[in-house]
């Protein structure tokens, strides 16, 4: 893992090469996913540089010998360029996956909550992400019950998850939190309306992610492995490119023909699926 600036307070990038230094440690202590994660990922080097750096940071990482598999994580729309996008689409290492909170859609809610997007900027940078980066998993958060949420509004959200069918997503509720300007905004909703409409975006996207799933068997999908399944010989628990740890699905492999271990990436055929999660069997040896 790599952090960037810190995640609360003022932006502190790291410099380039601290970040550098960093990685070649974790490659030479065996790491093989590196995670790209900030407060604002593609503000990065803004306090440093005076403008955003991510691309050039990315360029460099991928000189970096040993790193198999690099993930980005918390992209926020102002700052993602066609260079940006360019950078990403034609990496070997950068993995096809973008986790972009948009916390809501509706273009006031989106005001409220000092989102400097609209409605339209955002499915304009969707549209041009899927178009330029091939087989590009989406990861974001929504937050449901923030002060002054209407009905309406919470229902354009759940139609605009259905519409955009992202691979993979997550909600909250919205939580009173002393010191954040939210908290001086009227109408804030009762907890029971929150927790309500957050299970019924989970239902929405439920049956998407499910969707997505099903789609995958009879793929053949590389998986990194994370750890071995306790009392099962050869059975590992991994996860895909499309499954950042912690936060998504895993992939249960089955060794058969080849002997597994932890840290290996092996590509999988995936047999079945399980709700959130894929089922496969080592096709080929591991690497």
């Amino acid at each position: 893992f790599c952090a960037i600036p810190k995640m609360r307070g003022k932006h502190a990038s790291k410099p380039i090469e601290a970040i550098i230094k960093e990685a070649e440690q974790l490659v030479a202590d065996g790491a093989r996913e590196i995670i790209i994660v900030a407060q604002d990922t593609t503000y990065y080097g803004m306090d440093l540089y005076g403008e955003p750096r991510l691309a050039e940071l990315l360029r460099k990482l991928e000189e970096v010998q040993g790193i198999d598999w690099l993930r980005l994580m918390y992209f926020y729309p102002m700052y993602i360029t066609d260079e940006l996008a360019d950078v990403i689409a034609g990496s070997k290492r950068i993995v096809p996956y973008i986790d972009m909170p948009l916390q809501h859609i509706n273009d006031t809610m989106l005001r409220r909550m000092a989102r400097r997007v609209t409605r339209s900027e955002t499915e304009n940078l969707i549209g041009k992400l899927r178009t330029r980066i091939p087989n590009l998993t989406m990861r974001t958060t929504f937050i449901t019950g923030f002060p002054g949420e209407t009905d309406e509004q919470f229902q354009e959200m759940a139609g605009f998850v259905r519409e955009q069918k992202f691979e993979r997503m997550g909600v909250f509720t919205y939580s009173y939190e002393p010191g954040t300007p939210a908290i001086n905004l009227d109408d804030h909703l009762p907890e029971e309306v929150k927790e309500a409409r957050r299970d019924e975006l989970m239902q929405v996207q439920q049956e998407i992610s499910f969707a997505w799933n099903e789609a995958q068997v009879g793929k053949t999908l590389d998986v990194i492995l994370d750890q071995p399944v306790e009392g099962e010989n050869n059975v590992f628990v991994g996860r895909s490119q499309a499954d950042a740890p912690d936060v998504d699905g895993l992939v249960f492999v089955t060794g058969d023909r080849f002997k597994l271990k932890s840290g290996q990436i092996v590509p999988t055929q995936i047999v079945a699926s399980q709700e959130y999660d894929l089922v496969g069997v080592a096709a080929a040896r591991p690497r």
